[in-house]
């Protein structure tokens, strides 16, 4: 099993704290915030640029041990981006991760990591 690159590993963790509702809020925002900048490496990567941004939200939580993300945005060229992504196990040391990236409604990559310190891209 891999190992998460440890900013990463921070966020969800701190996904995870109980009582504080602040915490959790910026605890999303900055899981949103590495999300949105492993999409735009990975994006860069395979040579397609972005207009912004991406702009991501987090939908409610069904349980502490999930955490969703949708993202979208626009290329150079004005094709849609969207990206799925969610972190089950959100709640231990090890989440499992999975995000899809689509652009112009072709999928462009499905990975379990994003970004740099992704150590085994399958996408």
């Amino acid at each position: 099993m891999r190992r998460l690159p440890p900013v990463v590993l921070a966020v969800l963790l701190a996904l995870t704290m109980s009582g504080c509702k602040v915490m959790q809020r910026i605890s999303d925002g900055a899981y949103r915030n590495a999300v949105t900048d492993g999409v735009v490496d990975e994006l860069a990567a395979r040579g397609i640029e972005l207009q912004e941004r991406p702009e991501c939200e987090s939908p409610g939580r069904e349980t502490d041990s999930v955490v969703r993300v949708d993202c979208t945005a626009v290329t150079s060229t004005g094709e849609p981006v969207v990206v799925e992504g969610v972190a089950h196990d959100a709640d231990t040391e090890r989440p499992l991760e999975s995000y899809v990236v689509t652009v112009g409604g072709r999928e462009v990559l499905r990975k379990d990591c994003l970004g740099l310190g992704c150590e085994h891209p399958n996408g």
